[in-house]
């Protein structure tokens, strides 16, 4: 696989970007767009490696699976479940292959911690903690001037119109608007990998309530602390917190014992479950050693990848359907199968998000 083009809507990231490729290939044949609609419009590219804010992440998606694209995209899947649904839609109607940035389905530890958690050896599991890190603060940028060569109307895109105040890469996280904060940015990974080892990673909770804590002024919304249950069909429950005193990363409770998994560490109690072998008629999950290389030894195979997109709009749904419970202070009846609330008109008004002219699904 070769990188043939890249797309930016700020020309110093798209000059340095280039220039990173053209090194690379030691040529200048690597093609800079400032629109990416060109790119998609291109017949002689395969794939797409999508890295933008959550408010752009469903137009491009579906354009490029109607193109006939593979795509790589960055988690989270969508800002709103209504996108996500109209990603998984698009992706599975185009023959797509698809592979979600959640990256640590192809990290041993995770893998493992799964891997004894679904064969059994803490027991049956009666909860899951879901530690995320803390949001951002307040800010309170004032109005200035759009830096020579950024596209400011083309950043924001579908989002509402605002005058620049200095919020873009980065710290675009914290407005909501683009973002849910931490909790989205990191539901992608955590939760799914909580998903992964209950097989719960194509469905949802039927109950969630919570609680947020939100910046009290400046331009930052997204929450700063957030804690919110989730109660699945089978009784399991998953609590996501940014609570200090739970660790960040996912910690599965079974009737023998527990196991815990983060980002460079793995344990249990009893200390011995982690010695234990899965047998070759035991389940054996999904095994890749580089998800890049995952994604593309898939799109050569024509197999589904690590991270399919169903199981990527399933893990960010959960951070979505907390950030409703808390922006809506109610416990919620979610139904997994037809994606709607059952208890609550004001909450449903809140799974999709009015896009700006003339950016639509």
């Amino acid at each position: 696989m070769q990188v043939v083009a890249v797309c930016d809507v700020d020309k110093k990231n798209l000059e340095r970007t280039k220039k990173i490729v053209d090194d690379k290939y030691k040529n200048n044949d690597c093609k800079a767009y400032h629109d990416f609609r060109e790119v998609i419009e291109r017949k002689d590219i395969d794939t797409l490696l999508l890295a933008l804010p959550d408010q752009w992440h469903s137009i491009p998606a579906i354009m490029g699976a109607r193109s006939g694209k593979d795509i790589f995209a960055e988690k989270p899947l969508a800002r709103t479940i209504r996108e996500g649904r109209a990603m998984c839609d698009a992706v599975h109607r185009y023959g797509r292959i698809w592979q979600t940035g959640s990256q640590q389905r192809s990290d041993g530890n995770f893998h493992r911690a799964c891997e004894l958690v679904r064969n059994g050896r803490i027991g049956k599991v009666h909860k899951v903690e879901v530690g995320l890190p803390t949001g951002g603060g307040s800010g309170n940028n004032p109005v200035q001037p759009v830096p020579e060569g950024l596209d400011w109307d083309f950043w924001l895109g579908p989002a509402p119109w605002v005058p620049f105040r200095g919020v873009y890469h980065w710290n675009w996280r914290w407005i909501m608007d683009y973002s849910g904060g931490q909790l989205t940015d990191w539901a992608g990974h955590h939760i799914d990998i909580a998903h992964w080892g209950l097989d719960l990673e194509r469905t949802g909770p039927v109950e969630i309530e919570g609680r947020g804590v939100y910046p009290k002024d400046g331009i930052y919304d997204a929450p700063t602390e957030y804690d919110f249950t989730c109660k699945y069909a089978n009784g399991i429950v998953m609590t996501v917190t940014n609570n200090k005193k739970n660790l960040q990363g996912a910690k599965w409770y079974g009737e023998k014992g527990w196991i815990y998994v983060k980002r460079g560490k793995l344990e249990s109690e009893p200390k011995s479950v982690l010695d234990e072998v899965i047998g070759t008629d035991e389940i054996k999950l999904y095994r890749s050693r580089d998800h890049r290389q995952n994604f593309v030894d898939c799109v050569k195979s024509r197999e589904e990848t690590i991270a399919p997109i169903e199981v990527g709009h399933r893990s960010i749904s959960v951070g979505l359907l907390g950030e409703i419970a808390m922006l809506t202070e109610q416990k919620l009846r979610w139904d997994p199968e037809k994606e709607v609330f059952g208890n609550s008109d004001q909450a449903n008004r809140l799974l999709s998000r009015p896009m700006r002219a003339p950016w639509h699904l």
